[in-house]
């Protein structure tokens, strides 16, 4: 039935209109390059201004600046970093490649979030990297992980794929931990045309690290020669990228740089999004309410409430049904069958094989292994849909509720929540 919905999920995150066009027609026009310029500059500066961070440094998505940002850490065998499981599997998949060893910590019933009380349970003197994820947009509990992580000098990595739009405490995501990770997907809560990503941190040497890695040189220690073995020969202006190979020697060797470079078409778009990121949160938060009213409507269902001080971005709608067995897939079905498009996210990544295959497995994380496999749902909720389309949306989510629940709907009054 895909791509048949009357309801669909996001493909696109946001809107794209005449400014946008605007603005490509403006890099199209210039003689300027189409890399590496002011429209990249632009970008970034305006970027790290909303996040309140030193330093924003765009590449080509956000699994790049995850793997970046795990690059940083240095990581050694023997050394442990702890894990949200409940996120895309992108969040981890750069660990899979590392000698450290991976630790999964459950989250809360509520938010998703990873649970601080089950974190300082994991850590420990080998700990040496934290990465969590502000799951659909409530942002973490950030004063609890990071006075965990003070504790025993631990980096905190951010993985803010979902939480452009959010605040906490009136900071904003990617400003929280010491280094924040945000996607630029299609699907996310703004877009650079399809893909791109950006790194914010505080650090100097961090980002001289992360530039010189995104634009294909080295990360390693760089000494000058002392006395060197040849004359430099006499370099013109259009030898300028040789300038510095007769004057530096490297005395320790990191990883090689790749080109993770956002284009200037890219960035230019990314600009004029973050003009347009208020209003299409906005439409996001009022969907979310409305779909709040119906599911709080019911007997056996949960809302996403976050505490005063948290505003959720609501990248993800999510809310949980533990109803009588079998009721949460009744639900699905039957919002499948009124044209509306489903999809759980996300399944918990400790199960994935690649994981299981490192000796993770059932059981590690009961609280997001029970709230995915019988309780989880999430709904279409994004600026692309028309007003027709969220009452749709409203009045086939009541029915599927009521359906789901019949058996039981003299059970439990209505509006008898759980917790």
């Amino acid at each position: 039935m895909r791509g048949s919905y009357s309801v669909p999920y996001a493909k696109r995150g946001t809107i794209l209109g005449a400014a946008e066009v605007a603005a490509l027609e403006d890099v199209v026009a210039s003689d300027d390059a189409l890399t590496m310029g002011a429209w990249r500059e632009r970008f970034e500066e305006r970027f790290a201004r909303h996040v309140g961070a030193r330093h924003a440094l765009s590449v080509t998505s956000g699994t790049v600046a995850l793997e970046l940002a795990i690059h940083l850490l240095d990581l050694q065998p023997g050394d442990e970093v702890v894990v949200t499981p409940q996120t895309f599997q992108a969040t981890a998949q750069p660990l899979l490649g590392s000698p450290a060893r991976v630790r999964f910590c459950d989250v809360q019933p509520e938010s998703l979030n990873m649970d601080p009380v089950v974190l300082k349970s994991l850590v420990n003197e080998r700990t040496r990297a934290i990465l969590l994820v502000h799951y659909g947009g409530w942002s973490a509990d950030m004063d609890e992980i990071m006075a965990i992580a003070r504790e025993r000098g631990i980096t905190v990595i951010e993985d803010c794929a979902h939480a452009l739009g959010a605040r906490y405490d009136g900071r904003r995501p990617g400003s929280l931990g010491d280094i924040g990770c945000f996607s630029f997907h299609s699907a996310k809560n703004i877009s650079t045309l399809g893909e791109g990503g950006m790194l914010t941190f505080d650090r100097d040497d961090w980002a001289e690290r992360i530039d010189r890695l995104r634009s294909n040189e080295i990360d390693g220690v760089l000494t000058a020669v002392p006395e060197p073995t040849a004359p430099a020969p006499e370099l013109l202006p259009w030898m300028k990228f040789t300038s510095g190979a007769y004057e530096r020697v490297v005395s320790e060797f990191r990883r090689p740089g790749t080109n993770a470079t956002l284009s200037e078409a890219a960035a230019a778009v990314g600009l004029v999004q973050m003009d347009r990121l208020d209003t299409l949160v906005a439409r996001r938060r009022a969907i979310a309410a409305r779909l709040d009213e119906v599911v709080a409507a019911h007997p056996y269902t949960r809302v996403q409430r976050p505490r005063p001080g948290i505003q959720h971005a609501q990248h993800l709608y999510t809310c949980f049904l533990d109803g009588p067995d079998g009721a949460r897939e009744r639900l699905v079905h039957g919002l499948n069958s009124r044209g509306v498009e489903v999809q759980l996210r996300y399944f918990p990544l400790h199960l994935l094989p690649e994981w299981q295959q490192r000796g993770h497995g059932t059981g590690e994380c009961p609280v997001a292994e029970h709230l995915w496999f019988h309780e989880h749902v999430n709904l279409p909720c994004h600026p692309g849909l028309s007003d027709a389309q969220v009452d749709h949306l409203v009045n086939a989510l009541d029915e599927a509720l009521a359906e789901a629940l019949a058996p039981a709907a003299d059970a439990q009054p209505v509006g008898a929540a759980r917790g």
